[in-house]
C-alpha cells in the first residue's frame, strides 16, 4: 500500500513550522497512543505513521529531501526516529504525553499522598429550610498522628528519601523509544521511606479519630445537594494534604407538603356545605397556621395561592409560593333530618339550576341520541 504524504498524516500544510509540526504531532500521539487504545490494531497503525511522518518532517534536512523527492528521498522511513534537535522535540512531546497518560512527569518529586475524599449523608426537615443553619456532625476518619506530626517517622528521626526511586516517586521502565513511569514500589510513589517508625501509629503518619464540624445548611438546598468541605476528609500519607469531605443533603418527605424548587404543594378539605356557601378555613403552612377565604361556589380541584408562604429559593433568597388544592368532602353518614333536607334541596334546585351537571347530561345525550 502506498504511503501517505507525511503532510496530510500530520494534518499541517506544507509551509508548518516547527511548533506547528510538534502541536499537530502531540494531539495524533495522544489520541492513537497504545496504552489508551489496547488491543487496536489501526489506532496502533496510526500512531506509528505519525510518528514516522513527524521524525521526518522535524529534522530539517530530511524535510528538505523529502519535499524535492518525496519518500524516495528518505529511504524507507524512520525507523529508529532522527537524531539531533529532532530526537530533543520527541523527548519534550513524550514528556508531556507520558504526564497526560499517567498522570505524573518523570522526576516529579511527591511528598506524601492526598487523602482520601469523604461522604456524609446528612438528612434535615423540609421545615429547616427556611433559613440558614449551622448543622453540628461527627465525622469518623482517619487523622494526623500528632505525635509525628504526620511524618511516620519516630521522634527526632525524619524519613529517608527513597534509594529505589531517589526520592522522584516515579519508577521508570525503558521500552525502547518509550520510557514509562509507575509509582515506585519501594515508597508508594512518596518518594520517601521511613525506616524508624513512630510507635503511636507504626509508621504510617495517620490514627483512626472522629471529628465534629458544622456545616452550614442554606436556605432553600436542594434534595441531593453536595457541600464541600476543603481538607476536612482522611489525612493524607506521609505527611501529604488531606482529602476533602463531601455532605450530601437529604431532606426528609413532609406529611403534608411536597415540593416543586421553591414552591409548596398540599391538599385542604371542606365540606360540601362551606363549597357551596363559601367560608374562611385554616390552612397549615411551615410556620403555622394561616387564615384562607374559600369563595362560595368553590368546585373540587380549584388551586389557591398563598404567596410568599413557600421556601427561599437558593439562588435569589426570594420566598416562594404555597399552592393550596382544595377537595370537598362529601359526607357519608346522614342524620334523618340532613338527609330530608338534601332531598328538599334536590327537589327545589332541580337539574336544570345547576351548569356543570346540566351541562354533562347534556353531552350524554348528543352522544346517545
Amino acid at each position: 500500500m502506498a504511503k501517505r504524504d507525511y503532510y496530510d498524516v500530520l494534518g499541517v500544510p506544507r509551509n508548518a513550522g516547527a511548533e506547528e509540526l510538534k502541536k499537530a504531532y502531540r494531539r495524533l500521539a495522544l489520541q492513537y497512543h497504545p496504552d489508551r487504545n489496547p488491543d487496536d490494531p489501526e489506532a496502533e497503525e496510526r500512531f506509528k505513521e505519525a510518528s514516522e511522518a513527524y521524525a521526518i518532517l522535524a529534522d530539517p534536512d530530511k524535510r528538505t529531501r523529502y519535499d524535492r523527492f518525496g519518500h524516495q528521498g528518505v529511504g524507507a522511513g524512520a525507523e529508529g526516529f532522527p537524531g539531533g534537535a529532532g530526537f530533543q522535540d520527541f523527548a519534550d512531546i513524550f514528556g508531556d504525553l507520558f504526564g497526560d497518560l499517567f498522570g505524573a512527569r518523570a522526576g516529579r518529586r511527591t511528598r506524601g499522598q492526598r487523602g482520601a475524599d469523604l461522604r456524609y449523608n446528612l438528612e434535615v426537615e423540609l421545615g429547616d429550610l427556611l433559613e440558614t443553619r449551622e448543622v453540628p456532625i461527627e465525622v469518623p476518619r482517619m487523622v494526623r498522628c500528632e505525635t509525628c506530626s504526620g511524618s511516620g517517622a519516630r521522634a527526632g528521626t525524619q524519613p529517608e528519601r527513597c534509594p529505589r526511586c531517589r526520592g522522584t516517586g516515579q519508577a521508570i521502565f525503558q521500552q525502547g523509544l518509550f520510557r514509562i513511569s509507575r509509582p515506585c514500589d519501594g515508597c508508594t510513589g512518596s518518594g520517601w521511606v521511613v525506616t524508624d517508625p513512630c510507635p503511636e501509629c507504626r509508621g504510617s503518619g495517620r490514627l483512626e479519630g472522629q471529628r465534629t464540624l458544622k456545616v452550614r445548611i442554606p436556605a432553600g438546598v436542594e434534595d441531593g445537594m453536595r457541600l464541600r468541605l476543603s481538607g476536612e476528609g482522611e489525612a493524607g500519607i506521609g505527611g501529604g494534604p488531606a482529602g476533602d469531605l463531601y455532605v450530601v443533603i437529604g431532606v426528609r418527605p413532609h406529611t403534608l407538603f411536597t415540593r416543586e424548587g421553591p414552591d409548596l404543594q398540599c391538599e385542604v378539605p371542606i365540606s360540601l356545605v362551606q363549597a357551596a356557601l363559601g367560608a374562611e378555613i385554616e390552612v397549615p403552612t411551615l410556620e403555622g397556621r394561616v387564615a384562607l377565604r374559600v369563595p362560595e361556589g368553590t368546585q373540587p380541584g380549584k388551586v389557591m395561592r398563598l404567596r410568599g408562604r413557600g421556601l427561599p429559593s437558593l439562588r435569589s433568597g426570594d420566598r416562594g409560593d404555597q399552592y393550596v388544592r382544595i377537595f370537598v368532602e362529601v359526607p357519608t353518614k346522614l342524620s334523618e333530618e340532613q338527609r330530608r333536607l338534601l332531598e328538599r334541596f334536590a327537589e327545589l334546585s332541580g337539574e336544570e339550576v345547576s351548569p356543570v351537571t346540566k351541562g354533562f347530561l347534556d353531552k350524554l345525550r348528543d352522544l346517545f341520541d
